[in-house]
């Protein structure tokens, strides 16, 4: 099995070399913004990788800029509740989430709100120095939609969690390390390589091994996962109920200051 550098539209897949395959989002002028079909690309790679013992393990990039800035906000803007419970979007995060061969996430720049549940889906985050973390979905007057919650939670702890996920605060690179949220950190130029050398020395070992043993790891952390994962889908569907979700996509895309009234 081959894969092109010009099979989709809003990824790059780069040459299999050395069981390594690296998926590059690209849509630099919206700051890799998380559109369905650009999830749903990364999920139709990730299906193909999945069958091809050839694919060892999987590079998950984007640019200096951004890695991805969140989702697309104007693609969710007038989305009702029942809109989201039925999202298409739900079906690649899935897909993702149930990726069983090792995935690394290499970030320089934003890494924000779905743009940051998708580094978190992710075995292994990388980053450069000028990487930003985070889930500002607060200021949409909406919640993390795609895990944020739950695994922002569980890797950061409960009282760090809080402090981002409810001020939608940015955070620095050397924060997310000190958290525990990224395993290294790397100059921006570097960190892409960085992250394929990691992805060469994993390749090199016993597939079957790699598999079960990132099986395992999962296991510590996410035991009560999915409840989470259940109970947050649902929470952020209803907040397209409200006026203050509307106002605050309205705002974001006018490039103005949000005035919420709490309905």
């Amino acid at each position: 099995m081959t894969y092109s550098l010009q099979l989709f539209d809003d990824i790059i897949t780069n040459p299999l070399k050395d069981g390594v395959l690296v998926i590059q989002l690209n849509r630099p002028n919206e700051f890799n913004a998380l559109r369905t079909k650009l999830l749903d690309e990364i999920a139709q790679v990730l299906v193909r990788a999945e069958e091809d013992e050839n694919v060892r393990c999987v590079v998950l990039t984007g640019n200096q800029k951004a890695f991805a800035a969140g989702a697309d906000i104007k693609e969710m803007a007038t989305k009702s509740p029942v809109d989201v419970l039925r999202d298409p979007r739900a079906a690649s995060w899935k897909v993702i989430r149930n990726f069983k061969k090792p995935l690394i996430a290499a970030v320089n720049g934003y890494c924000l709100g779905g743009g940051n549940e998708l580094a978190m889906h992710c075995d292994i985050i990388v980053a450069g120095e000028n990487a930003k973390f985070g889930q500002p979905e607060i200021n949409l007057g909406i919640i993390p939609g795609a895990g944020g919650t739950q695994r922002f939670t569980s890797l950061l702890g409960k009282s760090k969690a809080m402090r981002y996920v409810l001020t939608g605060d940015f955070m620095s690179a050397k924060q997310a390390y000190e958290a525990g949220l990224v395993a290294e950190i790397f100059a921006p130029e570097e960190t892409l390589d960085q992250a394929i050398n990691i992805a060469k020395k994993i390749a090199q070992k016993a597939p079957i091994a790699v598999e079960l043993a990132k099986e395992a790891v999962l296991k510590a952390s996410d035991s009560l996962l999915e409840s989470g994962l259940a109970f947050e889908r649902k929470a952020f569907a209803v907040l397209f109920s409200t006026s203050d979700q509307k106002e605050g996509a309205d705002a974001f895309i006018n490039k103005r200051p949000p005035v919420y009234k709490g309905s």
